[in-house]
């Protein structure tokens, strides 16, 4: 997808997010535009691996 097709697709989410939502969304994107590229990958990488050992990391917790 290009820039411009990313932007359009996520203004169509933003019509859809409640109005109680857009402060925290917006916080977010302030945050990531606030970040170097390094720091913006490391987490990218933290999610991914959080995301993908999901159900490990509940059996941990147990």
């Amino acid at each position: 997808m290009t820039a411009k097709e990313l932007k359009i697709e996520i203004q169509k989410v933003l019509d859809k997010v409640p109005e109680n939502h857009l402060e925290e969304v917006l916080s977010y994107l302030q945050e990531v535009q606030k970040r170097s590229a390094s720091e913006f990958s490391n987490s990218q990488h933290l999610k991914k691996i959080l995301t993908e050992d999901r159900e490990l990391l509940k059996k941990l917790a147990q």
